[in-house]
């Protein structure tokens, strides 16, 4: 479907994990899209990469996870932080973080994601994110701007995007306030792809949406 419509690559949460291997990849070959980016396992935590007690866990996600990425030619993994209120968070996450560069060689994402789709999710403001890529400053570090997630925690998505552009790695649309086609809504992207050509982001635009 994504190649009959039109759409020049494809992008997977963690549906890999439960996919014949061999017969993922002849398709991913037959259809000739690239793969730009992944998740690590989910689970009911959405991640587990800054919940102390699961540390252990999430290093095997990751582990997991990045040979997946790396045998289907995945550009980039997403390492998801999980729900959590423990005051380790912070420090279990850096830890975390800095294993999966260590362990797989490709972009490692972290994206932001908002109070109202996830409550209690550790990351949440696109402030705290970029806060974690300088802590740790390795280029290869990089925040998934969903444009959805972004808005509804900030009200800001232009004057966001423009202050963090050189840690953004990866962007996702959709509109409110239903999470809907970027057409159908409260932003304005033909607008808010202005502000990113003028920023100078090159990269991937995933479609996430219901």
């Amino acid at each position: 479907m994504a190649k009959r419509y039109g759409f020049t690559s494809l992008e997977f949460h963690d549906e890999v994990r439960s996919e014949d291997r061999k017969n993922l990849k002849d398709l991913l070959f037959d259809i000739d899209l690239p793969i730009n980016s992944m998740n690590v396992r989910m689970g009911e935590t959405f991640g587990c990469a800054a919940i102390p007690e699961l540390a252990d866990r999430a290093r095997e996600d990751i582990a997991e996870a990045g040979d997946i990425a790396e045998d289907i030619g995945a550009s980039a993994l997403h390492i998801l932080a999980g729900i959590t209120a423990d005051p380790g968070a912070l420090d279990t996450f850096l830890d975390t973080l800095r294993y999966a560069l260590e362990r797989v060689p490709l972009t490692i994402l972290i994206e932001p994601v908002c109070h109202e789709q996830l409550a209690g999710y550790f990351l949440r403001s696109i402030d705290q994110a970029a806060c974690i890529i300088d802590k740790i400053n390795h280029p290869r570090l990089k925040i998934m701007f969903d444009c959805y997630h972004v808005f509804r925690e900030s009200g800001d998505l232009e004057s966001n995007f423009a202050a963090h552009a050189d840690k953004i790695g990866h962007v996702q649309i959709a509109n409110p306030p239903d999470r809907r086609e970027p057409d159908e809504g409260e932003i304005n992207y033909p607008y808010f792809f202005v502000t990113m050509d003028s920023a100078g982001y090159d990269g991937w635009v995933g479609c996430e949406y219901h």
